[in-house]
């Protein structure tokens, strides 16, 4: 095969691959999801996820969110696992290895409309959680600490929005905001794995989500840098609040009656 051929083959792949609508607004919308991510170490499900279902369906951005987050966020992985309690992560993600399959089987199996307005709903009432302050401040336990892994890893199967159990859980402790982010990124690059066959053996990986994965991937990824950077230099309650709003007006938006908004 000649390089022209080849490169015509590639072109024409991406041009069936691709949806004929709505790029350009998944890769802001993954910009910002990346900068909320980068910074705090979870939130970019929260945003992502109700604003590109409602434009290419939930069945699709999950594991597009999946793919771009795993291969964007490797850098992360290092001084995570330097600065987490590696023992209790390992403890979460065992709990997710069991919810991560259950809830890619609601993925693959729900109605796509019925699984958007789960999606939104799931994600007002994670905000709420987040914003009202509550934290768990009990004891720490392993059979506790799994159990939140199952709930997360449900939740990461279905739609990607582990992290607000995980956050709220791990702030409710002893440790400082260092340490719950990284304990959070360690998390997240476990399960991710746990998702990733999970949606291979659902056959969720169709041509459409590597092809997005590779037009979405530069923006994610410099919103991830940005938000890495601005990490330590703003002050966590001003952009934890701007991520709150954020994700609020995500999941307004992302609702199926507001998709002439985005279409």
């Amino acid at each position: 095969m000649t390089l022209d051929a080849l490169i015509a083959g590639v072109g024409a792949w991406f041009a069936t691959a691709l949806p004929d609508h709505g790029i350009y607004a998944l890769m802001a919308f993954a910009f910002i999801a990346g900068l909320a991510r980068g910074f705090s170490g979870f939130g970019a499900a929260l945003i992502f996820i109700p604003l590109g279902g409602a434009i290419v369906g939930p069945k699709l951005i999950s594991p597009i969110l999946l793919v771009i987050d795993g291969i964007a966020a490797l850098g992360m992985i290092p001084s995570a696992w330097r600065g987490a309690n590696r023992p209790e992560v390992f403890v979460m993600a065992a709990g997710a290895a069991l919810g991560v399959p259950a809830g890619t089987a609601m993925l693959a199996l729900l109605d796509p409309m019925l699984l958007r307005w789960s999606i939104t709903i799931i994600a007002i009432c994670l905000l709420a959680l987040l914003v009202s302050g509550w934290r768990y401040y009990g004891e720490a336990s392993a059979p506790l600490t799994s159990g939140i892994g199952l709930i997360a890893g449900l939740f990461s199967g279905a739609a990607q929005l582990g992290g607000p159990p995980v956050v709220v859980y791990w702030l409710g402790g002893k440790s400082d905001f260092t340490r719950v982010r990284a304990n959070v990124v360690l998390y997240f690059s476990i399960s991710s794995v746990f998702s990733a066959i999970s949606y291979y053996v659902g056959g969720l990986f169709v041509p459409a989500v590597f092809a997005l994965t590779a037009v979405i991937l530069p923006s994610y990824a410099v919103g991830l840098y940005g938000g890495s950077k601005l990490f330590g230099l703003a002050e966590e309650r001003t952009f934890r609040i701007a991520c709150y709003i954020l994700i609020a007006a995500a999941a307004i938006i992302g609702m199926p009656l507001l998709d002439s908004v985005l279409r």
